[in-house]
């Protein structure tokens, strides 16, 4: 096996770099999101939920009463998505600093797992939301 080829010392580390700063400021900002949504279904007090014909639909139903453990489930794994996308962005802006080289398929499956992770937890505290 021959080693890898080295990339073009130009400018593009740099810019790889500043656009995975920028990536993790949205991630932040999504995970603060679904913080603030299980937040407010906590303090809406959805905890306890309404039983008999007065309550709603909702209520009575599967998004009722676990709908704050749900919210909380999917800020736990947003955040958890984001450590390990943090830890990425710095291993990777490490490596762009110091080499060329492409970088590890490790790095990129770790990078691709908490992107699906953090989407999924996205997609289900748009859907579980209050």
């Amino acid at each position: 096996m021959s080693a890898p080829a080295a990339r073009d010392p130009g400018l593009q580390p740099e810019r790889t770099s500043l656009s995975w700063g920028r990536t993790l400021l949205a991630l932040f900002a999504a995970d603060l999101l679904i913080w603030r949504s299980w937040a407010v279904a906590a303090s809406q007090g959805s905890a306890v939920p309404k039983t008999g014909p007065e309550a709603g639909p909702a209520a009575r139903g599967w998004a009722g009463a676990a709908t704050p453990d749900f919210l909380g489930v999917c800020a736990l794994a947003a955040t958890v998505a984001t450590v390990v996308l943090c830890l990425c962005v710095a291993v990777r802006v490490r490596q762009l600093r110091h080499s060329s080289y492409a970088p590890p398929s490790s790095l990129m499956r770790w990078s691709a797992a908490g992107v699906v992770v953090l989407g999924l937890s996205s997609v289900a505290a748009v859907a579980l939301g209050p």
